[in-house]
């Protein structure tokens, strides 16, 4: 079975500490709507060829913005987000 994007982008959700985890692993001080902001938009923007899952989660990976999103394939729930390494 494929990935739905559509379904990831619609269902997708955060707890609180992810806010402070974003920010931690970004080098940010976003508050929690620019956090949300900038994960639908990333989510949005990038290729499906860029979404892959692996056990229970999915990887996203956006070169425009220098960052992976994890988000949890059965809750939908984001995990973290960390910079790509180049």
């Amino acid at each position: 079975m494929g990935i739905d994007k559509k379904k990831i982008i619609k269902n997708h959700c955060y707890t609180e500490l992810v806010y402070g985890r974003i920010n931690k692993k970004l080098s940010t001080n976003f508050s929690n709507e620019e956090s949300e902001l900038l994960i639908k938009k990333v989510l949005e923007e990038t290729g499906i060829e860029y979404y892959e899952k692996k056990g229970k989660n999915f990887y996203i990976r956006n070169k425009k913005h220098n960052i992976k999103i994890t988000i949890n394939s059965n809750t939908f729930r984001v995990i973290t987000v960390d910079k790509i390494v180049k």
